[in-house]
């Protein structure tokens, strides 16, 4: 039987909380936002479900809308000149 459980890769040095990111999903057209938490302690195989896995980033989209993706869905913005600053509070 395979094993599922895949090794959690680390993010890049530039993904962290306050970064501008694109996120780029299978299911929809590429989104850009801020990184709002970092959820590492939580994505390891004994907290999620194979069903239900638990995704490492936390971004609000510039849309409004929070999403939960993966490394592996994230780029810098690159049109981000600001990239690395926590987003203004509204």
């Amino acid at each position: 039987m395979p094993d599922n459980t895949s090794e959690k890769k680390p993010a890049p040095a530039n993904v962290a909380v306050g970064v501008r990111v694109l996120v780029r999903r299978q299911s929809e057209e590429a989104q850009t936002g801020h990184v709002i938490e970092d959820y590492a302690a939580l994505t390891d195989a004994e907290r999620g479900h194979e069903w239900a896995p638990a995704h490492r980033w936390a971004i609000a989209l510039d849309d409004g809308r929070l999403v939960f993706a993966d490394t592996d869905d994230l780029t810098i913005d690159p049109g981000a000149p600001q990239s690395g600053t926590r987003p203004p509070r509204r």
